[in-house]
C-alpha cells in the first residue's frame, strides 16, 4: 500500500461547523449512519467517510466527492445517530458549500448564503423594475403611480415584450452560463478525484438519471423522511408546468403578438394555476415535514429557508396578483404584481448559487457516478 499523504484544513472543518454542521465533532465514526442508509452504494458507503473527511478538513476530497449528492438527505442517518451528529445536516452544509465552491463569480455564492445580503439582493430587482416604471412614466417622485378608471391590465404598467423581457432574457441568459461554469468545474473536480475508467458514452448514465430523477425513485427509498418524496414530486413537476406556462405566455406574445390578459379558460390560465397551487402545496408540505420531524433531523439552515420563503413569495404573490386583478383592485393589485416580479427575479437570478442549484448539481452528480461505474 502506498503512503498518502493528508494535509488537514482545519479552516474549513470550521466552515463546515458554521455552515450548518455544528453537530459535526460529535461523530465518533460507528458507522451507524452507512449501515441505515438505504441510498448508499455498497461500495465504499456514504456518510461514514464524509464525516471523516469533514472533521479532517480534507476539502479536495470531499466537495470533489460525487456521494456529497447521492445523499438525498433522507435523515434517517440523522434519526439514528447515537451521538445526535446529524450527517445528514453535514452533509447539507457540504453540499452548499460545494456549490459556492464551483459557481462563479465567488462571492455571489457568499451573499445568496448570508443573511447579511438578504436586503440587498431583493433592493437588486427592485430598483431595476422601479426603473423601469420611472421610464414608462409610472414613477412620481419615487412613488409608482397607478394606473385608475379602467379595467385592470398589469401590461399598462409593465408592458411584457418590451420591458419585462429586457430583464428576465438576460437573467436566464445569465442563469444557464452560471450553472454550466458551476458543473463544469465541479466534472473536472469529480475526474480528478475519481479517475475510475468511465462508459464510453454519456447518454445512457444522462437518461438513467433523468428516469430516476422523473419518478422520483431514490427519494422513495427514504424512511424517516418519506413524505419528502411526494412533496419534492409535487414541488418538482409544479416547476415543469410552470416552465409550459411560460412557453405558451412567450409564444401567445412573440407568435400571435398577444399580450393578454387571458381568460380564465385559456390554456396558459389551466396549466399556470394548477402548477401554481401545486408549487404552493408541494413547498407547505416540506416546511411540514421539516416541523414534524425537526426533533430527528434538524430544522433546516438558512440557505434552506431561503429558498423556502423564496418559493413561497413566487407562488403567493403570483395567486395574490390574479386575484386581485380579477377582483379589479388596482391599489392592491399593482404592487403584489410589482413584488411577483422582484420575486421571480431572485429565484433564477440566484439560482445557480441557492438551494435551486441542487436540481443541476446532483444532477451533474448521479451521471457522473453513473458514467464512472460508481453507483
Amino acid at each position: 500500500m502506498s503512503d498518502q499523504i493528508l494535509k488537514p484544513d482545519l479552516e474549513f472543518t470550521k466552515e463546515i461547523i458554521a455552515a450548518g454542521g455544528e453537530s459535526l465533532k460529535k461523530c465518533y465514526q460507528c458507522s451507524t449512519c452507512t449501515v441505515v442508509c438505504d441510498v448508499t452504494p455498497d461500495r465504499k458507503p456514504f456518510p461514514r467517510k464524509e464525516m471523516l473527511y469533514a472533521q479532517w478538513g480534507l476539502k479536495d476530497k470531499l466537495l470533489a466527492s460525487p456521494d456529497v449528492w447521492l445523499c438525498h438527505q433522507c435523515s434517517d442517518c440523522t434519526a439514528h445517530c447515537p451521538r445526535g451528529a446529524k450527517p445528514g445536516e453535514v452533509l447539507g452544509a457540504v453540499r452548499k458549500m460545494t456549490i459556492q465552491e464551483f459557481s462563479s463569480p465567488s462571492f455571489m455564492g457568499k451573499m445568496v448564503n448570508d443573511s447579511k445580503f438578504l436586503l440587498l439582493l431583493f433592493a437588486i430587482p427592485t430598483i431595476i423594475f422601479l426603473f423601469e416604471l420611472f421610464i414608462q412614466g409610472h414613477l412620481t417622485n419615487g412613488i409608482p403611480r397607478i394606473p385608475n378608471g379602467q379595467l385592470m391590465s398589469y401590461s399598462l404598467m409593465f408592458p411584457p415584450t418590451l420591458y419585462i423581457d429586457t430583464v428576465f432574457v438576460p437573467v436566464a441568459f445569465f442563469a444557464a452560463f452560471m450553472f454550466f461554469k458551476g458543473i463544469k468545474n465541479y466534472w473536472a473536480a469529480m475526474s480528478a478525484n475519481y479517475p475510475a475508467p468511465p462508459r464510453k458514452d454519456v447518454i445512457t448514465p444522462l437518461a438513467e438519471t433523468v428516469r430516476e430523477i422523473l419518478t422520483h425513485s431514490v427519494f422513495e427509498k427514504c424512511g424517516v423522511s418519506k413524505d419528502r418524496s411526494i412533496a419534492h414530486k409535487i414541488l418538482f413537476y409544479s416547476f415543469i408546468g410552470l416552465a409550459i406556462t411560460t412557453t405558451l405566455a412567450a409564444s401567445y406574445i412573440y407568435v400571435f403578438d398577444y399580450n393578454g390578459p387571458y381568460p380564465q379558460t385559456n390554456i396558459v390560465k389551466w396549466i399556470g394555476n394548477v402548477s401554481g397551487v401545486a408549487m404552493l402545496i408541494g413547498i407547505t408540505m416540506i416546511v411540514m415535514n421539516r416541523i414534524k420531524n425537526k426533533e430527528k433531523v434538524g430544522a433546516g439552515s438558512y440557505f434552506d429557508w431561503f429558498f423556502i420563503v423564496v418559493v413561497y413569495g413566487v407562488g403567493l404573490t403570483g395567486m395574490l396578483a390574479q386575484i386581485l386583478r380579477l377582483a379589479n383592485i388596482p391599489v392592491l393589485g399593482y404592487p403584489m404584481y410589482f413584488a411577483h416580479l422582484v420575486f421571480v427575479f431572485v429565484l433564477f437570478a440566484y439560482a445557480p448559487y441557492s438551494k435551486m442549484a441542487h436540481m443541476v448539481y446532483r444532477t451533474t452528480a448521479m451521471v457522473f457516478a453513473k458514467y464512472s461505474k460508481r453507483s
